[in-house]
């Protein structure tokens, strides 16, 4: 329980710090990458204004207007931008391409925009334009800022500025995978110190618990002693009140008195018991003694055991071996590897309860069957030996009493849960008699049936009957 109470905390340590780092991480790239794209524009835009007035604009006739002489213009450009890795194009006031830095055209449509765009060139495929997104097998990305040129009113043409994009794919790529080796460091020492941390805030919790199932443990074992001289001291007065044959008003008080204790020591011996099992469960003191135990032969012992008391109530008690012509001969059809006492504590637990809460006259019936794959009752020729293996054994544990209301299924096999007698509708006096129970049977039956990695589960319905369903690992080799 507290190594899986452990394991949560780290975990949780671990999921909270990693979506902290990833937010951070994100915010972290997302801001150096806009901060990258936003200096290479101011670049691109300081290019574009420089250039632009360093133009040389002649005139050519009054009519015609002005030109641009590109020679005398561009002469002194192409060197210096080319050793800022940065390449200027000239076009047309028709878009066409009259000078460029570029060994080969881009054939790019012109696109005039001074925030900058992202183009895509394909060596084989040729260039197209693909803002924002970059296909894998792109061999250039450029960052590109188009401005249109005028002189007063008339258009000289276009000035294209274009920067290489892995100015911006090269530190990005590097800081992602500087972000995620550091964030896969973090993640493993804080799980480290978590897991470290947790162990130390469980020892008090750890040590508390260990105390008071100590405590309980050896509560119930000194209670055992004086409850049993107390019924042991109450038996022996009854028997001499008995022997000295009283008559008298004040004799018969005083045996009915004792009877009441007697009783009374009986329910509160049964109830240590109860707590002592638990208490020794939880603290692992003792271990259960596996063997082939056969659960029909158990199961008819049982409920030979409990035939006296539903005798007393007219209760019908019945036991049903399901089985097949096939497996009628087979001698360990109903064998399981288990703990003989437990199981007949778990089984006794339960057909008692089912006794106990039906009424006169009613029935309890107690039904053992072999299934495969929680389908089949029997196999076949043709059932696969994996499915053998994995069969199991299923006990059900059917009566007619009073019932199970709906919202108290969920709690029932928790420890000192008792259903309240007001919401199942039953007469006062039996109201009485459900109301005395310690609430541990089924809590009990419960931590029986996890020792043997079995399952159990109730079904019911008020004022028609409870159904408790057991299922067990049968053994392998049955």
């Amino acid at each position: 329980m507290f190594q899986t109470t452990r394991r949560r905390l780290a975990l949780w340590y671990t999921a909270v710090t990693a979506i902290l780092l990833l937010l951070f991480a994100s915010g972290m790239y997302w801001y150096v990458r806009n901060t990258l794209i936003e200096r290479i524009d101011d670049t691109l835009n300081h290019v574009v204004e420089v250039v632009g007035r360093s133009l040389v604009i002649e005139p050519i006739s009054p009519e015609s207007g002005q030109r641009l002489n590109i020679e005398a213009s561009f002469r002194d450009n192409a060197d210096t931008v080319d050793d800022d890795r940065i390449d200027l194009e000239w076009f047309s006031p028709t878009g066409e391409l009259l000078w460029s830095t570029f060994t080969e055209p881009l054939d790019i449509p012109l696109h005039p925009n001074r925030t900058g765009e992202t183009v895509q060139i394909n060596r084989h495929y040729g260039v197209e334009n693909t803002p924002s997104l970059f296909a894998p097998h792109s061999s250039l990305l450029l960052r590109q800022v188009t401005e249109r040129i005028q002189s007063g009113r008339q258009v000289l043409g276009y000035l294209r500025v274009s920067h290489p994009w892995f100015e911006v794919t090269k530190p990005s790529q590097q800081l992602a995978f500087d972000l995620s080796l550091g964030i896969g460091l973090m993640l493993i020492s804080v799980a480290l110190c978590g897991w470290f941390l947790s162990g130390k805030a469980m020892e008090p919790v750890k040590d508390s618990y260990q105390r008071l199932k100590q405590f309980t443990a050896d509560a119930s074992h000194e209670l055992r002693s004086p409850i049993t001289l107390i019924q042991t001291n109450v038996q022996v007065a009854l028997a001499e009140l008995d022997s000295a044959g009283g008559q008298g008003a004040g004799s018969l008080r005083y045996g009915q008195q004792l009877k009441v204790v007697e009783r009374l020591t009986k329910r509160l011996g049964r109830l240590v018991d109860d707590l002592l099992f638990l208490a020794r469960q939880d603290s692992g003191i003792v271990q259960p003694q596996f063997s082939a135990c056969p659960l029909d032969a158990l199961l008819i012992e049982v409920v030979e055991e409990q035939q006296f008391a539903a005798i007393e109530k007219k209760i019908k008690l019945s036991l049903d071996l399901v089985t097949s012509t096939e497996t009628e001969t087979e001698d360990d059809w109903f064998t399981l590897q288990g703990d003989w006492n437990q199981l007949v504590r778990l089984f006794t637990n339960l057909i008692g309860n089912a006794i106990h809460y039906t009424p006169e006259k009613g029935e309890v019936n107690v039904e053992l069957q072999r299934i495969f794959n929680n389908k089949e009752l029997f196999p076949s020729p043709l059932t696969p030996r994996s499915s053998l293996l994995s069969s199991r054994l299923q006990v059900k544990v059917k009566d007619t009493g009073i019932g199970i209301p709906e919202t108290a299924l969920p709690h029932l096999f928790n420890r000192f849960y008792r259903v309240d007698p007001a919401r199942t509708h039953i007469t006062v006096s039996k109201a009485v008699e459900v109301s005395t129970g310690s609430g541990l049977g089924l809590a009990i039956a419960s931590a029986i049936v996890a020792n043997h990695q079995g399952q159990i589960a109730a079904e019911s319905t008020l004022g028609q009957g409870t159904i408790f369903t057991v299922t067990l690992p049968a053994s392998a080799d049955a």
